[in-house]
């Protein structure tokens, strides 16, 4: 796809499993318009179609532009896509397995509609409007209720042969792990502490975890995990750690192979737990990255933060070919 030269504003989307996020993007690049959305997945693919719809429709009203004005909607969900033919492959948090995603929206709002992955929109956001070095290549990793990333490659989203590049959650770090506690994604993510935190629970019977939650282990998210952290609780600390520790393993794994410029490290819980998890992240890469040079692939945080997935969907619309 090639850029268009339009002037006309663009809608951008982020599809979570909780909330959606719509913002009007105008041509230079500022978001004139936002709203949010409950996605609710359990009600069914045509449910959220027509939230989107609905979604679409206000957020034009909100900006106070028609819809007929806009030059194209562009679209990121968590998952593996389809990108030429739009088609959803598998979005576990959506429970959608190959939906015609980018035809069935279309039909919907009558505007060209581009697909990608989340974090390859968030990578390409923050490349162009953010924390990015846009002379070299770089790779954006997010950690939130996942774990996912996005490579630029010779300035261009990297997609791959099969068009899923960038599934770092589901590389295997731990081969000798149990079930369930051997990918990246399964130890470091938000839903992979809890899990681990969980099951060692009963052995820290003075954690101020057990405080925070009690039995109710469906209390524990972000703050929990960065209360207990903050306050030095052994039992959070070596969880967030290891974390750190094994996406840091990862990066350096994908920077040995590339050798990329740039790393854009975002996400939720990066946000939440702050510095102290990003350097421990880059302590891990360093130590890990082959040769030695590579230690100079500057690890950055996300400068655009929760907009990035917006933005980067808004500047994926501006490629669509036929918007206009």
């Amino acid at each position: 796809m090639t850029s268009f030269p339009s002037s006309a504003p663009v809608i951008g989307i982020d599809i979570g499993g909780t909330n959606m996020q719509f913002g009007v993007v105008d041509a230079a690049n500022s978001v004139i318009g936002r709203i949010s959305a409950k996605t609710e997945p359990a009600k069914g693919l045509q449910h959220v179609l027509g939230g989107i719809a609905d979604g679409v429709q206000r957020v034009c009203a909100t900006a106070a532009v028609r819809l007929d004005d806009i030059g194209a909607v562009g679209v990121v969900a968590a998952g593996a896509m389809d990108i030429p033919n739009g088609i959803v492959l598998c979005a576990p948090n959506l429970s959608w397995v190959d939906v015609p995603f980018r035809d069935l929206l279309e039909a919907r709002i009558g505007r060209p509609v581009v697909l990608d992955n989340d974090v390859n929109g968030a990578a390409w956001a923050e490349y162009h409007l953010g924390a990015g070095d846009r002379r070299g290549d770089a790779l954006g990793v997010w950690i939130g209720t996942g774990v996912g990333s996005g490579l630029i490659l010779g300035g261009r989203i990297h997609h791959g042969d099969f068009f899923t590049a960038g599934e770092i959650g589901h590389t295997v770090v731990d081969p000798d792990g149990p079930p369930g506690r051997r990918t990246v994604e399964q130890l470091c993510s938000r839903t992979g502490m809890r899990n681990v935190i969980h099951e060692a629970l009963g052995r820290h019977p003075d954690s101020i975890l057990l405080r925070l939650i009690g039995d109710d282990i469906d209390r524990l998210g972000t703050d929990e995990i960065k209360t207990a952290y903050d306050a030095g609780d052994d039992l959070a600390a070596g969880v967030v750690h290891r974390s750190a520790d094994l996406i840091g393993v990862a990066i350096a794994n994908i920077v040995t192979m590339l050798a990329v410029r740039t790393v854009i490290i975002g996400g939720g819980m990066t946000e939440a737990l702050g510095e102290p998890y990003f350097r421990r992240i880059c302590q891990s890469f360093r130590t890990e990255v082959f040769p030695d040079r590579c230690r100079d692939c500057r690890l950055v945080m996300t400068e655009l933060a929760a907009d990035s997935g917006l933005l980067g969907a808004a500047l994926l619309a501006r490629r669509a070919p036929d918007a206009n």
